[in-house]
């Protein structure tokens, strides 16, 4: 079979993967750098996994920039291109998603759509109807970041949404799902088939309820701080329970990342109209949180206007994105309390990130800063503990 994918970001290029092992595979972006460093067996994004898999691995997998070309050939055509959300309108900006969509009408208008960019509930049917085509389907991504190929090839569950009422297009819901797991390792892997507005609610909720566990535990944490108590003592009580579970506990500066801000807000818009109150205390919690970490920080500093040294913008291990990091937010309210801060971000190479100093050297940095504010700890801090503030129990995620 031949697929196309559109967009080559954690999502686009790790279905690529798994789906050339066993079919021809065009992976379509608009950069000529990634399309490059793809065709020549490189990853565009940091992924160990996904280095490994493009060196080694034998795929039938070409990049081009060309979309049409690829398009016109294909006999499905996965989207997975950003859709950021955007805070006035209260809505993701769909506008990449729907320039595939129209791109594939033109040449090729009896390809199959399959949607795998996070999207408002609703808006699968909504664009069926605009482009009056059937050939329009959703499947919600469950990938972390760094991690993004073994969750493809170790999936926690396969969903393809596709209405009801046509049979070619029901088929091919069917047959995508197959692909997914022909190109996964993992077997007995559970496969849903739902309605498309159902799957983009499943994806929603997904996210939004990991950012409730984040911002329960990050709450259970702040608790601690402020009544002098052993916030680990209290999570391994706790999590001794089979309902709740040693997973997802460790405190942070915040839930952040591409997905979980960006999708909890977009739920609560969802909601207009309808009863709640936990969805929208989740998004509150979550700055209330980055509040009391800010406030923490300048407390641990002990002196006015203190240099705050920030390690790492990134959220987590074999990533290399800051995209709404929770740390960011921290930086402008540490700003907002005369603090200075200077950041060491081994990714970057530019001396100045968002109008903030970039230090290059380790020694440099721990020198110039009173305190250092990490998300995550690590070992080359170990020596310097006594000016750390973190909240890194599990130093994990």
């Amino acid at each position: 079979m031949v697929i196309s994918i559109a967009g080559t970001g954690y999502v686009g290029l790790s279905n690529a993967i798994i789906l050339a092992r066993h079919n021809t595979v065009y992976a379509v972006d608009i950069i000529p750098e990634k399309v490059e460093m793809i065709n020549n067996k490189k990853s565009p994004i940091s992924d160990k996994e996904i280095e490994e898999y493009l060196a080694n691995a034998k795929l039938d997998l070409t990049a081009t920039t060309d979309g049409e070309s690829a398009y016109s050939k294909s006999d499905l055509v996965v989207i997975s291109t950003p859709t950021n959300y955007d805070d006035e309108k209260n809505y993701f900006d769909t506008s990449s998603v729907e320039a595939v969509i129209e791109q594939v009408l033109k040449v090729n208008p009896n390809a199959v759509m399959i949607v795998k960019s996070t999207v408002p509930v609703g808006y699968t049917m909504s664009v069926r109807e605009k482009y009056n085509t059937e050939n329009i389907i959703f499947s919600p991504e469950f990938l972390r970041e760094g991690r993004a190929l073994y969750d493809n090839l170790y999936p926690s569950r396969i969903i393809v949404g596709a209405p009801e009422g046509n049979e070619r297009v029901t088929a091919a819901a069917h047959k995508f799902a197959e692909l997914l797991k022909q190109g996964a390792i993992k077997e007995d892997i559970p496969v849903l088939f739902l309605d498309p507005t159902e799957a983009e609610a499943v994806k929603l909720f997904s996210n939004t309820y990991l950012a409730l566990r984040v911002s329960y535990f990050n709450e259970l944490d702040t608790y601690a701080q402020m009544k002098g108590l052993d916030a680990k003592q209290i999570i391994e009580g706790v999590g001794l329970d089979p309902r709740i579970g040693s997973h997802y506990n460790n405190p942070s500066f915040g839930y952040g990342g591409y997905c979980l801000p960006k999708d909890t807000k977009q739920l609560l818009a969802n909601y207009n109209g309808v009863p709640e109150e936990i969805i929208r205390a989740i998004v509150s919690a979550n700055g209330t949180r980055k509040q009391f970490i800010a406030d923490s920080i300048i407390k641990k500093a002990g002196k006015a206007n203190p240099v705050v040294g920030i390690y790492r913008l990134i959220m987590k291990a074999n990533s290399d994105n800051f995209r709404q990091s929770a740390i960011q937010t921290v930086m402008a309210l540490l700003g907002e309390q005369g603090a200075q801060i200077v950041i060491y971000e081994p990714t970057l190479s530019q001396d100045e990130f968002c109008g903030y100093k970039v230090v290059h050297d380790f020694g440099e940095f721990v020198q110039m800063s009173d305190v250092i504010a990490a998300n995550r700890m690590s070992d080359e801090l170990n020596p310097f503990a006594d000016k750390v503030y973190t909240r890194d129990i599990y130093f994990r995620d």
